[in-house]
């Protein structure tokens, strides 16, 4: 689920509208009142089954039902990445994710790495019956969508049951305050193996004191942390979308990097000392304290 500037503009040739019908079967935009708004799905005039997803003018997730190996927003693509990096190539994941969309992530592992076994949290039922009456699954995707909220399905999974959580949510425009704390962090070390990684798509500007935040409360329960982000983010230039990687393993950061920085939307890998100087002096954050993260700029992400 995108929320910056820059990563989730929406592609070239995208019809824009209201709910229609077309009797000769044209693509057409789809527009239906969820629990979080208004969504609608808007088909790309230059790919021929993709579409892109938003709810209130919020692009939401991008899919292709011929292609579910492109990735066009850029933080999806970096996610992407480390999922083809984590494992052995083609190896099937038991993987959960945290936020639906359009289901972007679980239609790309089921496509690289088939037979992997996937679990899907999103509380909002509508959007999700919207999505799957528009949007169907490949044939044999073990992908099961559950209308839930985030932490309740860590908190009810088996010890040791993931090789991945992929946590993509958003209340709006910013991540609910209860994905944020040290007790959601135990939920997740808890529930991964210890092979196991944590992904997190969070959203910030400097002087990044949300995600100051995030690192600090992760780095107490993980002890291996990264950062994969636009260099301009990073460096404080704009709002974005900013990926968190923790795990008790060492990571694959060379290659991860590398595929990073060949990407077309190039971005960088951050650890090590890098994230011990922002998160100097900052403490993990407890239930009782979170805050959700911050707003973007206003009109960051409204396409019409």
């Amino acid at each position: 689920m995108c929320r910056c500037p820059g990563c989730c503009e929406p592609p070239t040739g995208l019809h824009n509208g209201a709910v229609d019908t077309d009797a000769d079967g044209e693509q057409i935009p789809r527009t239906r009142a969820v629990a979080g708004g208004t969504a609608k799905l808007m088909p790309d005039v230059d790919r021929a089954r993709a579409w892109l997803l938003t709810v209130d003018g919020a692009p939401q997730s991008y899919v292709d039902l011929d292609a579910p190996e492109h990735l066009e927003f850029e933080y999806a693509r970096r996610v992407g990445h480390l999922l083809d990096v984590t494992a052995q190539p083609g190896a099937p994941l038991d993987v959960i994710h945290l936020g639906g969309g359009a289901l972007t992530l679980p239609r790309y592992l089921a496509a690289t790495r088939p037979g992997s076994r996937q679990r899907v949290a999103d509380p909002d039922a509508e959007l999700t019956a919207f999505v799957a009456e528009h949007l169907p699954l490949p044939a044999g995707a073990d992908i099961a969508v559950e209308a839930a909220d985030g932490r309740a399905m860590l908190e009810t999974s088996a010890p040791g049951s993931a090789d991945i959580v992929v946590a993509d949510v958003y209340g709006g425009s910013r991540v609910p305050a209860h994905l944020t704390t040290l007790s959601y962090a135990r939920e997740a070390v808890r529930v991964l193996r210890p092979g196991g990684t944590y992904v997190a798509n969070l959203a910030d500007a400097a002087p990044f004191r949300f995600l100051a935040s995030q690192l600090a409360t992760f780095a107490a329960v993980f002890p291996q942390l990264a950062l994969v982000a636009e260099p301009a983010v990073l460096r404080g230039r704009r709002f974005g979308n900013i990926v968190l990687l923790a795990s008790r393993h060492e990571q694959p950061l060379p290659e991860l990097a590398r595929r990073c920085s060949a990407d077309p939307f190039p971005a960088r890998v951050e650890h090590g000392a890098a994230l011990e100087r922002l998160t100097r002096g900052v403490r993990a954050v407890e239930d009782g304290d979170a805050v959700p993260s911050p707003e973007p700029p206003d009109g960051a992400f409204s396409i019409g």
